[in-house]
């Protein structure tokens, strides 16, 4: 007889799930853009950010111009969260030392000369950071590496009426903003579709729209920077429903709206954003005619409730994403894994991080970055669509 007193210490893959500085995840996320806050962020008030495992300051200053800097004053070390943002800057609390938004030291009150020479010899660690689709985003990687900012044909190829909205509010995670969770549980589970019948349908009761809940036939395939997962299931009127969704490096969700409210190419992009080991958030740009539009993409449980308007009980009664990911723990135990056939977008998209990781480490540039702004423009085939059955 075999009990639960037989487990071994269980352990996690450390190289997939840890982000800090050094750690080979950690340097393979730093090759890569990554938004830090929706663009309303970066305002006169100096705002703590926290990215990777590193705590850093977004403000804006009186011209106009996003900074990310390091928290600690380079002067004696007090957190410019307590700055005063000026015209050209930052300013230091303590003893007004003046940072621009690339460190730059401008002005030493307290010195002889305020502007003079010496204020050359010192400079605040900062990031470079560029606007984009109502979000900010930051480049925490080594400065000679730097990538272009990606466009993306979704973002950017608008219909009638269209525009660009962000949000902060973590659309896709099943409803909590900052999750306590490691972010490789979120991300996985964008090529892992057999659970939506599952969890969003049979489970929990039909948490999007009721032909998701059908069981889909689906194929696996790699793409030049991530995962691609295509499900059939059948469509109205005859036709064939197309599902596709991709998992795309750093840490893109390529999913469209799970409500079905159009066909076509995918509305929104989502990105994966580590806060540290064990805590993500989800920053989402798309499409939408009117403002608030990005909302209705959030998932809805018994009786239309949003995530948080359950109890405690209804959210035991009806789990969704957020629920079985954070479920897992902090960081879930990948030695307890049994994966299976259906877990085989969960394996790929592993064997393509730790190929990533292996590449970046052996002095190469990742899959998905460009050092041209011709090269970087992303198009995707994620989306809905209707097919006649018989293609």
């Amino acid at each position: 007889m075999t009990t639960a007193y037989t487990l071994k210490q269980p352990t996690y893959n450390a190289t997939l799930t840890e982000v800090g500085r050094s750690t080979p995840m950690g340097e393979l996320l730093r090759r890569y853009w990554h938004p830090v806050g929706i663009s309303a962020d970066a305002g006169a008030t100096p705002r703590p950010v926290k990215i990777l495992g590193e705590e850093l300051i977004l403000f804006r200053d009186g011209n106009g111009r996003p900074g990310l800097v390091y928290p600690r004053c380079c002067h004696r070390g007090t957190t410019l969260y307590y700055g005063k943002v000026e015209a050209q800057g930052i300013r230091c609390c303590y003893h007004g030392w003046l940072f621009d938004v690339e460190g730059q030291c401008l002005e030493m009150p307290a010195e002889p000369n305020p502007t003079g020479a010496q204020c050359k010899r010192v400079r605040q660690p900062w990031y470079p950071v560029e606007e984009r689709y109502g979000l900010v985003f930051a480049y925490l990687g080594p400065p000679e590496k730097k990538p272009v900012l990606p466009r993306y044909e979704c973002l950017e190829v608008m219909g009638p009426g269209e525009f660009v909205e962000a949000d902060d509010s973590s659309i896709g995670s099943g409803g909590i903003v900052i999750a306590p969770c490691n972010w490789l549980q979120h991300f996985e589970n964008v090529v892992d579709p057999y659970h939506v019948p599952i969890l969003h349908g049979t489970f929990s009761g039909p948490q999007f729209v009721e032909q998701m809940s059908a069981f889909p036939k689906v194929k696996f395939e790699y793409g030049p920077a991530g995962v691609k997962a295509t499900s059939l299931r059948p469509g109205p009127d005859g036709k064939r429903f197309r599902r596709v969704t991709e998992a795309v490096l750093p840490t893109l969700r390529v999913v469209a709206n799970p409500q079905v409210a159009q066909y076509g190419m995918v509305e929104s992009i989502g990105w994966t954003v580590p806060i540290d080991d064990t805590h993500y958030r989800i920053y989402v740009a798309g499409r939408v005619k009117e403002k608030g539009d990005l909302t209705k993409f959030k998932s809805r449980y018994a009786g239309n409730k949003t995530w948080a308007e359950l109890t405690a009980e209804e959210h035991q009664k009806y789990p969704g994403d957020a629920e079985a990911q954070v479920g897992q723990g902090a960081i879930t135990f990948h030695s307890e894994e049994h994966l299976m056939s259906s877990d085989q977008g969960v394996s790929m998209l592993r064997i393509l991080l730790q190929k990533q990781v292996d590449l970046v480490a052996s002095g190469g540039d990742p899959a998905g970055v460009a050092f041209d702004e011709k090269d970087a423009y992303v198009k995707f085939d994620a989306g809905q669509f209707l097919d006649d059955a018989s293609a």
